[in-house]
């Protein structure tokens, strides 16, 4: 068993207990009865507003290769881009940097000109959850603080990237150390690939794909909560707990930010959407991170799984490297 596959299957099973963890919360009788009458065609929908999520993300992806001069046959750009969502549920998503790897060992690209993109996709959703966040704050006044400290983390990490002179002296920094030294020229060219990523006008249109992309997932999770039976929690509110207890979970930067947004969904919606019932919160909880996060991994091991029957060897080396020491040429 290669180390990646022992990594998810660790990470499985944290999110297995921690359902177990929302379930004894909520009651696991009544959680079952909530499920008894619960209209199964949001779920549905959630999983198809997940799948509109992934097909704009992929489109932003296609936009970022085609800015940065990539050329990527469509299959195996679609099957890449699918394939590191089996690798969502590390932490700070930085196993999403398989995409790099693998495009590195299929078609040769330097892991320095595909990184800085991996990058700037996880920049620009934050940047578009924090603006639905913030969009639910302004209009129900819930969750105001962990939004502002989101937002000026958020805020913050963007400047220090975007900022070419900043940006260099903390790379310098960090490598002061001798071990470290010979990683400078390379973080130094990931960051002027960076760089153009976040130039104004990248940076709007990206945002704009994520903010939507975004939306539809928090839809999801508005169907889901409201397909049990007496519940009603409005659309503007659902896209606020969903859209703070995402951020939250990115920046805790645990594996898929479990627990930190199952904790916080399930307690959002007890105490914020008046007349949800915990075994309400927690049931819906689970269904959501099922139709988003779990779906997201699935479809990830199967991407991979096709990825490895096409190009065995070029998936063999991209797994072997395991996103530990980056291969040579960077």
């Amino acid at each position: 068993m290669s180390p990646t596959t022992r990594r998810v299957l660790l990470v499985v099973a944290a999110g297995i207990a921690v359902f177990a963890a929302i379930s004894v919360y909520g009651d696991l009788s009544d959680i079952g009865t909530q499920l008894g009458g619960f209209a199964w065609w949001s779920f549905a929908a959630a999983l198809g507003l997940a799948l509109v999520n992934y097909a704009l993300r992929f489109a932003r992806w296609t936009l970022y290769l085609r800015d940065r001069r990539l050329a990527v046959p469509p299959r195996t750009s679609l099957l890449v881009f699918v394939a590191g969502f089996a690798l969502s549920v590390t932490p700070g998503k930085v196993g999403e940097l398989l995409k790099s790897f693998l495009l590195r060992a299929s078609h040769g690209i330097p892991i320095a000109r595909t990184a800085p993109i991996v990058v700037a996709e996880r920049l620009t959703d934050l940047v578009a959850v924090v603006l639905l966040a913030l969009v639910g704050v302004a209009l129900y006044g819930v969750g105001t603080g962990t939004v502002v400290a989101g937002a000026a983390v958020v805020l913050a990490g963007l400047v220090v990237l975007a900022w070419p002179a900043l940006g260099g002296r903390l790379i310098d920094l960090a490598t002061r150390p001798r071990r470290l030294e010979r990683f400078r020229d390379r973080l130094r060219d990931l960051h002027r690939e960076l760089i153009q990523l976040l130039r104004p006008w990248p940076l709007t249109w990206a945002t704009a794909i994520g903010a939507v992309a975004w939306l539809a997932e928090c839809i999801g999770f508005a169907l889901i909560v409201n397909g049990f039976p007496g519940t009603g929690v409005p659309l503007g509110l659902a896209i606020l707990i969903y859209a703070v207890t995402t951020l939250a979970g990115a920046l805790s930067f645990l594996p898929g930010g479990l627990l930190v947004t199952e904790a916080g969904m399930t307690i959002f919606l007890v105490e914020s959407a008046h007349g949800v019932a915990r075994s309400t919160a927690a049931a819906a909880t689970i269904l959501t991170r099922l139709a988003t996060l779990w779906f997201a991994v699935a479809l990830g091991l199967g991407a991979l799984a096709v990825f490895r029957r096409l190009a065995p060897a070029a998936a063999a080396e991209a797994l072997e490297n395991d996103l530990g020491s980056p291969p040579a040429d960077g």
